[in-house]
Protein backbone atom coordinates (compact mmCIF):
# COMPACT_ATOMS: atom_id res chain seq x y z
CA UNK A 1 0.00 0.00 0.00
CA UNK A 2 2.86 2.54 0.87
CA UNK A 3 4.61 1.95 -2.44
CA UNK A 4 1.65 2.65 -4.67
CA UNK A 5 1.45 5.90 -2.59
CA UNK A 6 4.83 6.58 -3.45
CA UNK A 7 5.01 5.59 -6.85
CA UNK A 8 1.47 6.11 -8.34
CA UNK A 9 0.96 4.23 -11.73
CA UNK A 10 0.47 6.55 -14.85
CA UNK A 11 -3.68 6.28 -14.60
CA UNK A 12 -3.64 7.08 -10.87
CA UNK A 13 -1.26 9.91 -11.86
CA UNK A 14 -3.68 11.12 -14.43
CA UNK A 15 -6.22 10.90 -12.57
CA UNK A 16 -4.16 13.28 -9.74
CA UNK A 17 -3.14 15.69 -11.99
CA UNK A 18 -6.60 16.15 -13.50
CA UNK A 19 -8.32 16.68 -10.82
CA UNK A 20 -8.17 20.18 -10.09
CA UNK A 21 -9.07 20.66 -13.94
CA UNK A 22 -11.87 18.88 -13.98
CA UNK A 23 -13.19 20.85 -10.52
CA UNK A 24 -12.39 24.01 -12.00
CA UNK A 25 -14.30 22.97 -15.00
CA UNK A 26 -17.25 22.17 -12.65
CA UNK A 27 -17.18 25.23 -10.84
CA UNK A 28 -16.78 26.75 -13.88
CA UNK A 29 -18.75 25.35 -16.26
CA UNK A 30 -21.47 22.61 -15.18
CA UNK A 31 -22.01 23.99 -11.94
CA UNK A 32 -23.98 27.71 -13.92
CA UNK A 33 -25.28 25.87 -16.69
CA UNK A 34 -26.89 23.37 -14.32
CA UNK A 35 -28.00 26.10 -12.13
CA UNK A 36 -29.55 28.02 -15.74
CA UNK A 37 -31.58 25.01 -16.66
CA UNK A 38 -33.05 24.69 -12.77
CA UNK A 39 -33.80 27.97 -12.72
CA UNK A 40 -35.72 27.40 -15.93
CA UNK A 41 -38.20 25.02 -14.21
CA UNK A 42 -39.36 27.48 -12.16
CA UNK A 43 -42.17 30.42 -11.81
CA UNK A 44 -39.49 32.59 -10.12
CA UNK A 45 -41.03 36.21 -10.80
CA UNK A 46 -44.48 35.57 -9.12
CA UNK A 47 -45.01 32.37 -7.43
CA UNK A 48 -41.32 30.67 -7.27
CA UNK A 49 -43.47 27.64 -7.56
CA UNK A 50 -42.04 24.47 -9.82
CA UNK A 51 -43.56 24.68 -13.33
CA UNK A 52 -42.05 22.22 -15.21
CA UNK A 53 -41.70 22.87 -18.78
CA UNK A 54 -44.11 25.47 -18.80
CA UNK A 55 -41.56 27.98 -19.19
CA UNK A 56 -40.23 26.13 -22.67
CA UNK A 57 -43.43 25.78 -24.07
CA UNK A 58 -44.31 29.89 -24.21
CA UNK A 59 -40.82 30.02 -25.22
CA UNK A 60 -41.53 28.11 -27.68
CA UNK A 61 -45.01 30.03 -29.01
CA UNK A 62 -43.17 33.53 -28.27
CA UNK A 63 -42.84 35.85 -31.20
CA UNK A 64 -40.07 38.10 -29.37
CA UNK A 65 -38.05 34.88 -29.28
CA UNK A 66 -38.40 34.04 -32.96
CA UNK A 67 -38.00 37.24 -33.83
CA UNK A 68 -34.76 37.90 -31.46
CA UNK A 69 -33.49 34.06 -32.66
CA UNK A 70 -33.89 35.21 -36.45
CA UNK A 71 -31.83 38.62 -36.13
CA UNK A 72 -29.22 36.43 -34.59
CA UNK A 73 -28.75 34.12 -36.66
CA UNK A 74 -28.70 36.61 -39.53
CA UNK A 75 -26.61 38.76 -37.60
CA UNK A 76 -24.31 35.71 -37.52
CA UNK A 77 -24.83 34.74 -41.34
CA UNK A 78 -23.49 38.15 -42.00
CA UNK A 79 -21.09 39.90 -40.04
CA UNK A 80 -19.31 35.68 -39.63
CA UNK A 81 -17.86 36.08 -43.31
CA UNK A 82 -17.98 39.47 -43.73
CA UNK A 83 -15.14 39.77 -40.85
CA UNK A 84 -13.25 36.32 -42.59
CA UNK A 85 -12.85 38.08 -45.58
CA UNK A 86 -12.18 41.54 -44.21
CA UNK A 87 -9.66 39.85 -41.83
CA UNK A 88 -8.16 38.08 -44.53
CA UNK A 89 -7.07 41.37 -46.30
CA UNK A 90 -5.98 42.89 -43.12
CA UNK A 91 -4.02 39.79 -42.36
CA UNK A 92 -2.14 39.65 -45.91
CA UNK A 93 -1.32 43.33 -45.89
CA UNK A 94 0.61 43.44 -42.40
CA UNK A 95 2.32 39.70 -43.63
CA UNK A 96 3.75 42.23 -46.48
CA UNK A 97 7.52 42.94 -45.94
CA UNK A 98 7.76 45.96 -44.50
CA UNK A 99 10.71 47.18 -42.69
CA UNK A 100 8.74 48.36 -39.25
CA UNK A 101 6.10 45.50 -39.05
CA UNK A 102 5.07 46.33 -35.01
CA UNK A 103 2.87 49.63 -36.28
CA UNK A 104 1.22 47.45 -38.84
CA UNK A 105 0.24 44.97 -36.35
CA UNK A 106 -0.25 47.18 -33.84
CA UNK A 107 -3.17 48.77 -35.71
CA UNK A 108 -4.86 45.39 -36.46
CA UNK A 109 -4.47 45.14 -32.89
CA UNK A 110 -6.86 48.27 -31.51
CA UNK A 111 -10.45 47.99 -33.06
CA UNK A 112 -10.37 44.81 -31.36
CA UNK A 113 -8.87 45.66 -28.14
CA UNK A 114 -12.00 48.60 -28.37
CA UNK A 115 -14.59 48.14 -25.47
CA UNK A 116 -17.00 46.70 -27.44
CA UNK A 117 -20.26 49.30 -25.99
CA UNK A 118 -17.68 52.55 -27.00
CA UNK A 119 -17.29 50.73 -30.35
CA UNK A 120 -21.19 50.88 -30.84
CA UNK A 121 -21.42 54.50 -29.38
CA UNK A 122 -18.82 55.89 -32.28
CA UNK A 123 -20.55 54.13 -35.26
CA UNK A 124 -24.28 55.27 -33.53
CA UNK A 125 -22.52 58.95 -33.74
CA UNK A 126 -21.08 57.97 -37.15
CA UNK A 127 -24.79 57.19 -38.41
CA UNK A 128 -26.35 59.99 -36.47
CA UNK A 129 -28.94 61.83 -38.45
CA UNK A 130 -28.24 65.35 -37.24
CA UNK A 131 -24.58 65.21 -36.85
CA UNK A 132 -23.45 62.18 -38.05
CA UNK A 133 -20.53 61.59 -40.29
CA UNK A 134 -22.20 59.54 -43.04
CA UNK A 135 -25.12 62.06 -43.69
CA UNK A 136 -22.26 65.00 -43.83
CA UNK A 137 -19.69 63.02 -45.75
CA UNK A 138 -23.05 61.53 -48.35
CA UNK A 139 -24.36 65.18 -48.48
CA UNK A 140 -20.89 66.49 -49.41
CA UNK A 141 -20.73 63.98 -51.86
CA UNK A 142 -24.10 64.26 -53.55
CA UNK A 143 -24.93 61.05 -52.99
CA UNK A 144 -28.24 61.73 -51.11
CA UNK A 145 -30.75 64.48 -51.15
CA UNK A 146 -31.20 65.16 -47.77
CA UNK A 147 -30.33 63.47 -44.25
CA UNK A 148 -30.99 59.93 -43.80
CA UNK A 149 -32.44 58.64 -40.23
CA UNK A 150 -30.10 55.33 -40.53
CA UNK A 151 -30.81 54.00 -36.82
CA UNK A 152 -34.93 54.74 -37.15
CA UNK A 153 -35.21 52.76 -40.45
CA UNK A 154 -35.14 48.80 -39.39
CA UNK A 155 -32.88 47.48 -42.41
CA UNK A 156 -30.79 50.27 -42.52
CA UNK A 157 -30.35 49.93 -38.84
CA UNK A 158 -29.82 45.93 -38.95
CA UNK A 159 -27.29 47.00 -41.81
CA UNK A 160 -25.31 49.21 -39.37
CA UNK A 161 -25.11 46.78 -36.58
CA UNK A 162 -23.70 44.47 -39.35
CA UNK A 163 -20.78 47.14 -40.47
CA UNK A 164 -19.82 47.84 -36.72
CA UNK A 165 -19.89 44.44 -35.55
CA UNK A 166 -17.49 43.20 -38.93
CA UNK A 167 -15.34 46.39 -38.12
CA UNK A 168 -14.75 45.67 -34.23
CA UNK A 169 -14.49 41.47 -35.09
CA UNK A 170 -12.47 41.64 -38.44
CA UNK A 171 -8.96 42.76 -36.38
CA UNK A 172 -9.89 39.16 -34.41
CA UNK A 173 -9.99 37.09 -36.95
CA UNK A 174 -6.85 39.09 -39.16
CA UNK A 175 -4.56 38.17 -35.88
CA UNK A 176 -5.41 34.64 -35.98
CA UNK A 177 -4.70 34.69 -39.61
CA UNK A 178 -1.63 36.17 -39.50
CA UNK A 179 -0.04 33.54 -37.53
CA UNK A 180 -1.29 30.93 -39.73
CA UNK A 181 0.64 32.99 -42.66
CA UNK A 182 3.69 32.92 -40.82
CA UNK A 183 3.51 29.48 -40.57
CA UNK A 184 3.40 28.95 -44.10
CA UNK A 185 6.86 27.66 -45.35
CA UNK A 186 8.31 29.99 -48.03
CA UNK A 187 10.17 27.50 -49.54
CA UNK A 188 6.12 26.61 -51.03
CA UNK A 189 6.05 29.99 -52.92
CA UNK A 190 9.50 29.95 -54.58
CA UNK A 191 8.84 26.40 -55.66
CA UNK A 192 5.22 27.21 -57.17
CA UNK A 193 6.92 30.41 -58.83
CA UNK A 194 9.59 28.53 -60.10
CA UNK A 195 6.69 25.89 -62.00
CA UNK A 196 5.30 29.38 -63.19
CA UNK A 197 2.32 29.93 -61.42
CA UNK A 198 0.86 33.49 -60.73
CA UNK A 199 -0.02 35.31 -57.76
CA UNK A 200 -3.50 34.08 -57.66
CA UNK A 201 -2.43 30.82 -58.02
CA UNK A 202 -0.56 30.51 -55.24
CA UNK A 203 -3.00 32.24 -53.24
CA UNK A 204 -5.84 29.16 -54.06
CA UNK A 205 -3.38 26.72 -53.95
CA UNK A 206 -0.94 27.23 -51.41
CA UNK A 207 -2.37 30.35 -49.26
CA UNK A 208 -5.71 29.13 -48.58
CA UNK A 209 -4.89 25.21 -48.15
CA UNK A 210 -2.70 25.56 -45.39
CA UNK A 211 -4.32 28.74 -43.84
CA UNK A 212 -7.52 26.49 -43.54
CA UNK A 213 -6.61 25.05 -39.62
CA UNK A 214 -6.27 28.92 -38.52
CA UNK A 215 -9.82 29.83 -40.79
CA UNK A 216 -11.63 27.31 -38.69
CA UNK A 217 -10.27 28.02 -35.44
CA UNK A 218 -11.10 31.95 -36.13
CA UNK A 219 -14.71 30.84 -37.69
CA UNK A 220 -15.66 29.18 -34.34
CA UNK A 221 -14.48 31.74 -31.99
CA UNK A 222 -15.89 34.33 -33.64
CA UNK A 223 -19.61 32.30 -34.54
CA UNK A 224 -19.55 31.78 -30.57
CA UNK A 225 -19.13 35.67 -29.88
CA UNK A 226 -21.71 36.65 -32.93
CA UNK A 227 -24.40 33.97 -31.28
CA UNK A 228 -23.93 36.00 -28.57
CA UNK A 229 -24.20 39.56 -29.99
CA UNK A 230 -25.58 41.92 -26.99
CA UNK A 231 -23.09 45.29 -26.99
CA UNK A 232 -23.11 46.95 -29.96
CA UNK A 233 -26.57 46.62 -31.46
CA UNK A 234 -27.88 47.70 -27.67
CA UNK A 235 -25.89 50.64 -27.34
CA UNK A 236 -26.58 51.64 -30.92
CA UNK A 237 -30.47 51.16 -31.41
CA UNK A 238 -31.38 49.12 -27.96
CA UNK A 239 -33.07 46.70 -30.15
CA UNK A 240 -35.00 49.34 -32.56
CA UNK A 241 -36.96 50.84 -34.30
CA UNK A 242 -39.31 48.34 -32.02
CA UNK A 243 -38.01 45.14 -32.20
CA UNK A 244 -35.96 44.87 -35.76
CA UNK A 245 -32.58 44.48 -34.06
CA UNK A 246 -33.14 42.95 -30.97
CA UNK A 247 -30.56 39.95 -30.58
CA UNK A 248 -31.65 36.78 -28.32
CA UNK A 249 -29.09 37.99 -25.70
CA UNK A 250 -30.79 41.59 -25.45
CA UNK A 251 -34.18 39.66 -25.27
CA UNK A 252 -32.58 37.60 -22.13
CA UNK A 253 -31.47 41.28 -20.47
CA UNK A 254 -34.66 42.11 -20.76
CA UNK A 255 -36.80 39.54 -18.98
CA UNK A 256 -33.84 38.94 -16.50
CA UNK A 257 -33.14 42.08 -15.35
CA UNK A 258 -35.26 45.11 -17.01
CA UNK A 259 -38.53 42.73 -15.70
CA UNK A 260 -36.91 40.24 -13.46
CA UNK A 261 -38.37 36.93 -14.73
CA UNK A 262 -35.22 34.61 -13.95
CA UNK A 263 -37.15 31.88 -14.86
CA UNK A 264 -37.88 32.78 -18.17
CA UNK A 265 -34.73 34.57 -18.86
CA UNK A 266 -33.23 31.24 -18.19
CA UNK A 267 -35.31 29.31 -20.54
CA UNK A 268 -34.38 31.92 -23.19
CA UNK A 269 -30.61 31.48 -22.09
CA UNK A 270 -30.57 27.46 -22.14
CA UNK A 271 -31.96 27.72 -26.15
CA UNK A 272 -29.63 30.08 -26.90
CA UNK A 273 -26.72 27.46 -25.09
CA UNK A 274 -28.31 24.85 -27.00
CA UNK A 275 -27.84 26.84 -30.20
CA UNK A 276 -24.30 27.77 -29.28
CA UNK A 277 -23.88 24.04 -28.69
CA UNK A 278 -25.15 22.56 -32.15
CA UNK A 279 -23.30 25.35 -33.96
CA UNK A 280 -19.89 24.27 -32.18
CA UNK A 281 -20.92 20.40 -32.59
CA UNK A 282 -20.84 21.58 -36.37
CA UNK A 283 -17.52 22.96 -36.52
CA UNK A 284 -16.02 20.26 -34.66
CA UNK A 285 -17.18 17.70 -36.96
CA UNK A 286 -15.66 19.55 -39.80
CA UNK A 287 -12.67 19.61 -38.23
CA UNK A 288 -12.23 15.96 -37.23
CA UNK A 289 -12.91 15.34 -40.85
CA UNK A 290 -10.52 17.42 -42.28
CA UNK A 291 -8.18 16.59 -39.51
CA UNK A 292 -8.70 13.08 -40.93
Amino acid sequence: MLSKLKDPSEKTLAILLLTPAFLLLAMIVVYPIGKLVYNSLFDINKTGAYIGFLNYTDVWRDPLFWNATKNTLLITVITVPGALVAGLGLALLANLPFKRKWPVRLSLLLPWALPLSFAGLIFAWFFNTDYGVVNDVFLRLGLIPESVSWLLKPNWAFAAICLTIIWKTSSFMALILLAGLQMIPRSLYEAAEVDGASRWQQFWQITIPMLMPSIVVALIFRTITALQTFDIPYTMTRGGPGESTETLAMLIHKYTIDYSDIGYGSTLAVFMFLISLAVSGFYLHHIGKNAS
